[in-house]
């Protein structure tokens, strides 16, 4: 995923640059030459320590270390042409500058082995996401599909917010939810409904039926897994479960306590809210008769969006939520993959770049079949 290229424009980062390179050597060159050239009354020659702090800034501990070891070399040269390095002055400014420069070659050292273990950290965070909430594919038999993922922790890479999309002979399911809390503390529960969603697809099981089946999961693994977890008498998990068909003009869906999703029709915008949500899932333990099957239209040329409450609760610097419904409304390209990305964008600057909930975004677009289209998922 895009995670993954992030860290390895971050290790490149790291490489520095010949420009910067120029600026100590600069320093020390004007340092040393003003000084030999200044009476010897004056001494220059402590400016020198501020090369190798530069370098620490931008480069790593070997060329840190060099720029460290010229500076003494050019203090060595100032001392011996202004009364020789055995006076007391000139000893002093070489010992600090020898302390403070390998001082601040240990320093970067250790910083960038703790860079080195925080990439690991987040190379291992990138293929836990990749294995729990896999890429959707842009197409689904006569579906175009698009989605995006922001993580509220940004050190974990994941969070509570979970998604996931199953073939079936003549439809596509898909599942978005949402479990209580965020960052490592939501993976687990939000691992089980993932599991649980995906092992359903072969059994060929009625929504409501699945439904059932992932709230019995979750309500069973906060019950039985839950001892000595702060809070897990309390978790719950939102979810909204979609079957999308593919030869009928409609799709049906079960909400279980989830933001209703967005369908942009002939650029007008409109919830679909179900007539009697469910409970969250997790908090009992459910039965099929439980469950309400709903039934919107969903025709070729329209635009769906599902999405978790983290993009409707994200708050600019005022306090003011984030306008969803206007910003849908407004939008003025084509395709979900546009919808996504401008969304996406959007909220970032919204929000000043801080997100304080994990955001899931979805966006369904159906194709107009053409001539000898098969709809078999």
């Amino acid at each position: 995923m895009n995670v993954r290229r992030g860290l390895v424009r971050l290790g490149r980062a790291r490489r520095p640059s010949h420009g910067w390179v120029a600026v100590p050597l600069a320093i020390i060159v004007a340092v040393t030459v003003i000084d030999i050239n200044t009476p010897t009354t004056i001494h220059l020659g402590p400016f020198l320590v501020a090369a190798p702090a530069i370098t620490a800034s931008f480069a790593g501990p070997a060329l840190t270390g060099a720029i460290g070891a010229l500076a003494v070399a050019a203090l060595v040269v100032i001392g011996q042409l202004h009364g020789g390095l055995t006076t007391p002055n000139h000893l002093a400014q070489i010992a600090a500058l020898v302390v403070i420069s390998v001082l601040v070659t240990v320093f970067r050292y250790v910083r960038d082995r703790h860079q080195r273990r925080f990439t690991q950290v987040q190379s291992v965070a990138v293929a836990a996401q990749q294995v729990l909430l896999r890429p959707l594919p842009e197409r689904i038999g006569p579906l175009r599909i698009a989605f995006s993922y922001l993580a509220a922790e940004a050190e974990a890479q994941i969070g509570g917010d979970l998604y996931a999309a199953v073939p079936l002979p003549d439809a596509t399911r898909f599942v978005v939810g949402d479990v209580r809390g965020k960052g490592l503390s939501a993976i687990g529960e939000a691992a089980v409904l993932i599991g649980a969603f995906q092992g359903s697809a072969y059994r060929h099981m009625s929504l409501p039926a699945v439904v059932a089946h992932l709230g019995n999961s979750v309500y069973w693994n906060i019950t039985h897994l839950g001892d000595g977890i702060p809070d897990s008498e309390e978790s719950f998990v939102t979810a909204l479960v979609m079957d999308v068909h593919h030869n009928s003009p409609f799709l049906t869906m079960v909400n279980c306590g989830h933001p209703p999703p967005l369908l942009l029709r002939n650029d007008k915008v409109r919830a679909l809210e179900v007539p009697d949500p469910a409970v969250p899932l997790g908090l009992s333990a459910p039965a099929e008769s439980d469950y309400e099957v709903a039934t919107f239209g969903f025709e070729p040329g329209d635009l769906l969006l599902l999405y978790t409450d983290g993009v409707i609760e994200a708050r600019d610097r005022h306090g003011a939520f984030y306008p969803l419904l206007d910003r849908v409304a407004s939008w003025n390209a084509t395709g979900p993959a546009s919808l996504v990305r401008h969304l996406h964008e959007d909220l970032l600057r919204f929000a000043g770049g801080n997100l304080n909930d994990d955001v899931a975004m979805i966006a369904i677009e159906v194709r107009e079949p053409g001539p000898g289209t098969r709809h078999d998922g």
